[in-house]
């Protein structure tokens, strides 16, 4: 899980602070609608090709402790 949990980024001078994934300027909010409006995770890695699997897994555990 802490291997996860390092792809999480936390940078006041980026995005205003928000957890950030990888230090991308994509948020954990970000992932986390369009997943709260059912887009798939093929989807959403096909349309934020930056983005790798383990970062949506990451986002999920961090919006879990959080």
């Amino acid at each position: 899980m802490s291997d996860l949990l390092a792809r999480m980024t936390i940078d006041p001078g980026q995005v205003h602070g928000r957890p950030c994934i990888r230090g991308l300027r994509i948020t954990v909010a970000d992932v986390l609608g369009v997943l709260s409006a059912g887009q798939s995770r093929d989807t959403i890695l096909r349309d934020y090709p930056y983005l790798e699997s383990a970062d949506i897994d990451a986002t999920l555990v961090f919006d879990a402790i959080h």
